[in-house]
Order: structure tokens, then sequence, then C-alpha cells
């Protein structure tokens, strides 16, 4: 059967994509793409972007970029857009390694930190005088330092937390994401949105400049 019209190019952008610093932006990099096989090698090795200085770490490519720089090479190619109309790409560098005493310190200061924190929320709450109540309640008995409850009281905090963070060491217990990944995750989602709205707004900015 043969061939009618043109050939069609199918593509669809990643959400988010990464390159290295002084590295070329070719398509394959930012987009999955369908297209008829004589076209499929020449386009995935296509250039889209290359990044400048004044670029800085992230760069929003916007669809219609694409779309030129692609009919700039096959004009006879018909595009079909699905998903996003952007990906939004970082530009990283080789970063050095951590310092050991850099890493001990940090991990020093949390401890510490969380530690105080702990000791003061049962200060607050006069969480001694609870559990010498308690041990009170159940013996008939008053002590200064009910062992028996705090000791697994302190152990259930540790065990608690692991629990809460989903996380013992780099061992997780279920697939489920933690709480900390979930903020992460939002955390990172209005970095982009934010990202995303400021560069639109350059392009805007631009193309009005050059009207």
């Amino acid at each position: 059967m043969a061939k009618t019209g043109a050939p069609y190019l199918y593509i669809r952008l990643r959400r988010k994509a990464s390159v290295r610093k002084g590295s070329v932006v070719k398509l394959r990099h930012i987009a999955q793409i369908i297209v008829e096989p004589d076209y499929e090698t020449a386009l995935n090795e296509l250039i889209i972007h290359k990044p400048q200085q004044e670029d800085g770490n992230r760069v929003l490519i916007d669809m219609m970029l694409i779309v030129r720089k692609v009919k700039e090479r096959h004009p006879e190619l018909q595009i079909e857009h699905f998903g996003e109309p952007h990906v939004l790409l970082e530009i990283f560098s080789d970063n050095k390694k951590a310092s050991p005493v850099l890493i001990g310190l940090v991990w020093l200061l949390l401890f510490i930190g969380s530690g105080l924190a702990i000791m003061n929320f049962h200060a607050d709450v006069s969480m001694l005088e609870v559990h010498q109540r308690i041990y009170e309640l159940m013996t008939g008995k008053k002590v200064e330092h009910p062992l028996i409850l705090q000791i697994p009281y302190s152990l259930g905090i540790g065990v608690g937390m692991v629990i809460f963070f989903n996380h013992l060491f780099k061992k997780k217990f279920n697939e489920e994401p933690s709480p900390l990944e979930v903020e992460m995750f939002m955390y990172q989602e209005n970095i982009n949105h934010y990202v995303i709205t400021e560069e639109y707004m350059k392009i805007h900015e631009e193309g009005e400049s050059k009207g």
C-alpha cells in the first residue's frame, strides 16, 4: 500500500531533563518521538539549544522553539504534540565530593539540634512528672526516675521516627513515600512552577521588545 500525504512527527516532551554544562541540547534529551525510520536518527540528534552562561542552571524550552527547529530542517513534516508544551532543562556540572569533615559537622549539628528540640518539648509538657504520676498510679509507689517507663519510651521515640520516615539508612520498609519525600517533592514542584512562570515572563518581555 503506497504512502500518501505528508509524514507525521509525534512528539511528547519530558517534564524535566538535564544536561551537563557545556553540552548542546538535542531533541532526544528532552522529548520522546515517533516518526518514520528515515527521519528518526536525524531528529533525535537535532540540536535544539546551546546553553549560554547567562542562562544559569535552568532553561525553559518551549514547544514553539522545537517546532521552529524541526521545520527548519524538515519543513515537510507535520507535527503532532502531546502533553506539556514545555520542558524544564537543568544544566549541571560535575560536583566535587563532599568533605567527610563537613558531613560530620552537619551530622553533629543536626543531632544536637534534634536532641535539644526533643528535650525542650519534654520540658514544656513536664514529661518526667507525667511518667512519675503514671508509675505511681500503676504501682502505688512514687519514685524520682521511673526507668521502667522512661527506657521503653525513649526507645519508642527512635523506632517511631524510623517508621514515620520509612527509612533506616538507605533501606525503605515499603514503597510508600515518606512525609519528608512528599515535602521535598512539593518543594521541587513549587520551584519548577516558579521557574517556568518566570521564564515565560522573560520570553513574553523579549517578544514585546523585539516587536
